[in-house]
């Protein structure tokens, strides 16, 4: 199969027209041009004309979308969010779940690692139970605690290995050698919901922690004699900042803001998304919560609390370009890299892009950026 179009943005290269080939599944040449051949529609080839062509989204953390949310660990939860974020060109998908109760927690791994196993998602995050309560944001409080060792064990043995990263608060007691145990097990430390001081988010960096959970959000701000662990984890060239860039979540100055201090090669755009992803608003859950949904915001019902997003990847990469105050191209090139390349080289999955060799997983975006066509591994994806 040929695709041409008048932009490819791979992820290294931008090619204006370019051109992709693809056979059983992967990405076999791509280049520059109209295309080492004619466009022959009986072989599956495409023209697709003015759109750009970008590699599928990688989301390393979500919880959720199209009413189904991961913390409820059913397998037709799990479908209809997978279905939903992969209309918007989500193309590998890392479940994350909220705090539960240790026998309930056990249970969620359990269920979300046959489906990694089964190959539906990419890997398990656990974003909490081992959250600070004076951070924990849409979270249930009752749930929260400190780290132990064995349970640690526990979990990640219930998962089967598809533990990919866990946010993990670093001032908690038990914190530092629970980090090095998760990176020993294969997991990435994440560093968030957190009331950390500077030096203690610095402690977790060097005991492994790579990662900042939707940076700024759930975390105790920036002030100028206390710095918290906003400055060490933007400062640190080893740790990969997410950011929300829905709109609801973060402002678009600090959006750029991190591409100039942290650099953009350290962001990865997240949606942190709940089942009310792609749905109209009303009640919904994250976890054991009830969250409101109000002109597309979620909070936690009956407060100002955010609980989540409702949002998907293709807005943030259509965020990041419009809010991003660089030039179309550039703009471009940097968007595919933050929703695809950064996120999946953070929590160790398969390099992503378009690569020769690679799954052919792609998203093409008409000239407003809006979603066209998605494709996983080869074949085209129903929108309807």
């Amino acid at each position: 199969m040929l695709l041409t179009a008048d932009q490819v943005v791979t992820g290294t290269e931008v090619y204006s027209p370019g051109w992709v080939e693809i056979s059983d599944g992967a990405v076999t040449a791509m280049g520059a041009g109209a295309g080492p051949r004619a466009v022959d529609t009986a072989q599956g080839d495409v023209a697709l004309g003015g759109v750009t062509v970008v590699p599928g989204f990688v989301d390393m953390h979500t919880h959720g979308g199209g009413s189904g949310a991961f913390p409820d660990a059913t397998e037709d939860g799990s479908r209809a969010a997978v279905a939903l974020q992969r209309r918007h060109g989500t193309t590998t998908l890392v479940a994350s779940l909220v705090s539960a109760h240790p026998d309930e927690l056990l249970r969620e791994a359990a269920v979300l690692g046959e489906q990694v196993q089964d190959g539906l998602i990419a890997g398990i995050h656990l974003e909490g139970p081992w959250l600070s309560p004076m951070r924990c944001g849409a979270h249930e409080p009752s749930a929260l605690r400190s780290p132990e060792l064995a349970e640690v064990e526990r979990v990640f043995a219930a998962a089967k290995g598809a533990v990919r990263m866990v946010t993990i608060a670093p001032e908690l007691d038990g914190a530092m050698p629970a980090i090095r145990r998760m990176v020993e097990l294969g997991a990435v430390a994440a560093v968030g919901h957190t009331d950390a001081s500077y030096e203690q988010a610095k402690a977790a960096i060097e005991a492994g922690a790579t990662v900042a959970t939707h940076l700024f959000n759930a975390m105790r701000p920036i002030h100028h004699r206390e710095p918290g662990p906003v400055v060490a984890l933007m400062e640190d060239p080893r740790v990969t900042v997410e950011l929300i860039n829905d709109g609801v979540h973060l402002h678009p100055a600090l959006y750029q803001f991190v591409n100039r201090e942290a650099g953009s090669e350290r962001i990865a755009l997240i949606t942190d998304a709940m089942a009310a992803a792609g749905m109209e608003d009303g009640s919904y859950h994250l976890g054991s919560l009830a969250v409101d949904v109000v002109g597309g915001v979620a909070k936690v019902a009956g407060t100002d609390t955010i609980a989540g997003s409702t949002a998907t990847m293709d807005l943030v990469f259509r965020n990041a370009v419009l809010n991003s105050g660089l030039p179309r191209d550039e703009a471009l090139a940097i968007a595919v890299r933050q929703t695809s390349v950064i996120p999946a080289r953070a929590v160790g999955l398969d390099e992503a892009g378009l690569l020769v060799g690679s799954a052919a997983d792609l998203v093409v975006l008409n000239d407003d950026l809006r979603v066209a066509r998605v494709m996983k591994t080869g074949a085209w994806v129903d929108l309807s």
